[in-house]
């Protein structure tokens, strides 16, 4: 049977309802292209009220099911969508929407044994294709993640569980591919999962590898609670970073020790204990961030799932704890519960489990507010007592200090990768000398994010500037010192200043800004930028030739058309802030098709192997062709990660292109006025001979007021290069002279001075461009695109 495709279709929608984003799978699956649903209702698509859908979706952070919709051509499609609420950089929150349009015939089951063995196993496991599209999920991998296999089939992991650990996993079992041999993922995907996830290659008898299986462990139980010791849970709330972690870990320590049935709701941000008991009169709603049940573990029954919403009514034994602050210990026969059980959903778990004793109790730290603790006994015939809750209190403040600690880390991380992300260049610029991918993790221990950064800067001559850069220590101060340097560097390289006098202007700004703030906190950790390692490399794509300069940082490597790997012997000049140390300038011609690899020093200092270890890997995978630079840049970072970094990293690959002879065109003119004319007719000729007749006019002009102004202002030799660059076209105009020409306003009765105004006025940009010698005024023009024949 021949193998048909899959593809996903994508699309994001803002919390008013209008579509943001639209791929091309979503186009290729309702016909609407992007310029038409972008920016409108996305209810318009649907072939149903829209009215309902938000209903469905208030409250909730995640939803799958199936929906009608409407296709450009008219026709109704009924198909399984999976949305997932996302919190974006700037504190918005939106919905991803995603599809799995999959034609292919399902994967054929296997023997009775073997499939009763895949779907019973008592660890959630999952098969992806080669591709990274799920095929199968047991059912314990559907309890974990809350999600029926049908709603994943066809999905990529980090669209079923969005997240740093179906990142990471996602990473890992590209790895598995390219290497067939097994790995592990240190994240887990979610926090019912453990660690680590362990991925596995599926062989057929050739030993080709055919699926990857993924393997989650189960979360350990929690440690023993003896009745009467205080703070059970206190020293592992505050362990794990994640929310979810340390609530479960309350539940599993206390489920079935001290009770048969254990909840935690959350609020979504935390509140003075004074402003929850002023709170005006309404539902409140909460989120499940931990559940745990005996016997058999079966959580539907619940009242909701991990990460749903839950609204309690007011006078609900849950609502009142959170309005005075108190726990409560309930019979199953008090008039309050019999009442919440029999009007409220949020309350039906009561009846759906036969709970005959219950405990309320706050969950508080520091005076804030963070949510409830529900405690149930259905299973055990003893009720609850003053014992248990006295226990139970003392549980739970030591998880909300875990809580809370996670929380606030959160919140902090949270903000520092903000300002970090909008620090770091959003889209690469358009230019043509280079083809280059980028990478950047960020750290993920508790010290927070560091100021590593990379950026792309198109300099005059069509050539390009390539940044790479690592700011001791972590977090928002970090990350700020990292975007004052990041653009001090886009305003020295604006002014085409060398590699190495670059590097010299950023080295006194550091030491300046040390002393700056240095005065206002001199214990502040690497005060200013001390310490800040930087590459600065610019890639002539005429000459074919790199000159780079390096502030303490790792050496880039190259590697040739011809597969060899090497680093290039770039003198290590100090790290930025020592001052009075010269930095040296390195040069070095690269054939076109060439690698050029630079990177912070996070990718080699993995905790897992050694320096020399690393080199071997990091050279490994470079060496190996890769069909796009994404794919090379995604093949290092898992050969030489087995684990979330512990540093940031930063990785940048380019490769090199060439202008060749027949796009470059230059002439030595003698310093004499009656060398202008000759100018403007060697340049018309080559326009003439580019097909480019239509920029001749102002071309000429350009040419004829910069060669004007080297021969009266300047000195020779004097030489005219024009270059030709896919839609753009440079002039550039040489002299030896060292003196930068300024644009004046000249006054009426003036006979010259505007010159450079008009040049202004008709290139896209200008500027001067100093040598070791002499300067060079370009002049740079967009190029209209020539209208389609008819």
């Amino acid at each position: 049977m021949e193998r048909q495709s899959t593809y996903t279709a994508t699309a994001t929608i803002d919390e008013q309802g209008i579509l943001t984003g639209w791929s091309e799978g979503a186009q290729r699956l309702l016909g609407y292209e992007a310029s038409a649903v972008v920016g409108r209702p996305a209810g318009t698509l649907l072939a149903a009220e829209a009215g309902s859908a938000r209903r469905t979706l208030a409250g909730r952070n995640r939803w799958n099911g199936t929906v009608p919709l409407r296709h450009h051509d008219g026709r109704r499609l009924e198909l399984g969508l999976l949305a997932h609420r996302r919190t974006l950089d700037t504190g918005a929150t939106d919905w991803l929407v995603v599809a799995a349009v999959a034609d292919r015939p399902q994967p054929p089951r296997g023997e009775p044994l073997e499939e009763w063995t895949f779907i019973q196993s008592p660890f959630p496991l999952a098969i992806f294709d080669t591709e990274l599209r799920l095929m199968r999920a047991n059912r314990r991998l559907e309890r974990a993640l809350s999600l029926p296999e049908a709603a994943m089939r066809g999905l990529h992991l980090t669209h079923i569980a969005p997240g740093p650990g179906s990142d990471e996993a996602d990473r890992t079992m590209r790895r598995v591919l390219e290497t067939g041999e097994p790995q592990e993922a240190e994240y887990g995907l979610a926090p019912d999962l453990g660690r680590p996830t362990v991925l596995t290659p599926l062989k057929d008898g050739n030993g080709r590898v055919r699926a990857v299986c993924l393997a989650a462990h189960r979360r350990p139980p929690g440690p023993a609670v003896r009745p009467g010791t205080p703070g059970g849970t206190g020293a592992h709330g505050g362990t794990s970073p994640g929310l979810g972690h340390a609530a479960q870990e309350l539940a599993d320590s206390t489920v079935p020790r001290l009770a048969d049935f254990m909840a935690v709701d959350l609020l979504d941000s935390p509140q003075n204990q004074a402003a929850v008991s002023d709170a005006s009169v309404g539902p409140v709603i909460l989120r499940r961030a931990a559940v745990r049940v005996v016997p058999n573990g079966d959580e539907r029954a619940s009242g909701a799932r991990v990460g749903q919403a839950i609204a309690y009514e007011p006078g609900s034994p849950p609502a009142d704890c959170l309005a005075s602050g108190n726990s409560v210990l309930y019979d199953a026969s008090d008039p309050v519960i019999t009442g919440w059980a029999a009007v409220d959903p949020a309350g039906a778990w009561l009846h759906a489990y036969g709970t005959h004793s219950l405990m309320v109790v706050p969950v508080l730290a520091e005076g804030n507010m963070l949510g409830v603790a529900l405690f149930g006994r259905h299973r055990r015939a003893e009720r609850f007592g003053p014992e248990d809750l006295r226990l139970a209190e003392e549980l739970t403040a030591g998880a909300a200090t875990g809580l809370h600690g996670s929380r606030r880390y959160s919140r902090a991380r949270t903000t520092t990768m903000s300002l970090q992300r909008s620090l770091l260049p959003h889209t690469l610029p358009d230019q043509a000398a280079l083809e280059i991918a980028t990478r950047y993790l960020p750290a993920a221990t508790r010290a927070g994010v560091g100021g590593d950064w990379f950026d792309v800067i198109p300099l005059s001559g069509a050539r390009v500037a390539l940044v790479v850069g690592d700011v001791v220590g972590h977090g928002i101060r970090a990350s700020a010192t990292m975007g004052r340097l990041r653009t001090a560097v886009r305003t020295l390289a604006d002014v085409d200043l060398p590699a190495d006098e670059l590097l010299t202007h950023l080295d006194d700004l550091v030491l300046r800004l040390a002393a700056d703030e240095g005065s206002a906190d001199p214990a502040a950790e690497a005060v200013g930028g001390i310490g800040t390692t930087c590459l600065y490399a610019v890639y002539d794509p005429v000459s074919r030739r790199c000159t780079l300069a390096r502030a303490g940082h790792p050496p880039p490597a190259v590697v040739t058309p011809d597969g060899t790997v090497r680093f290039l012997d770039v003198p290590a000049g100090p790290p930025l802030g020592l001052g009075g140390l010269p930095f040296e300038a390195f040069e070095t011609e690269l054939p076109e098709g060439s690698l050029l690899t630079l990177y912070t020093d996070g990718l080699l200092e993995a905790r897992e192997h050694d320096i020399d270890e690393a080199l071997d890997k990091l050279f490994a995978a470079l060496g190996r062709p890769a069909p796009t630079l994404d794919s090379m840049c995604d093949r290092v970072l898992t050969e030489l990660l087995s684990h979330r970094p512990e540093d940031d990293i930063a990785l940048l690959v380019a490769r090199t292109r060439a202008l060749h002879a027949d796009r470059v065109a230059a002439w030595e003119l003698d310093s004499e006025p009656t060398v202008v004319a000759r100018a403007r007719r060697h340049t018309n000729d080559q326009l003439s001979a580019w097909g480019l007749d239509e920029a001749a006019f102002a071309t000429e002009l350009m040419v004829s007021e910069l060669v004007t102004n080297a021969i009266r202002y300047g000195r020779p030799p004097i030489q005219l290069r024009l270059i030709h660059q896919g839609s753009t076209l440079i002039c550039e105009v040489y002299d030896s002279s060292g003196t930068t020409p300024h644009m004046r306003r000249a006054r009426i009765f003036d006979e010259g001075g505007r010159g450079l105004l008009l040049v202004a006025q008709l290139a896209k940009r200008w500027g001067t461009r100093h040598d070791r010698v002499g300067k060079t005024v370009w002049a740079e023009q967009s190029l209209t695109p020539p209208l389609p024949a008819g």
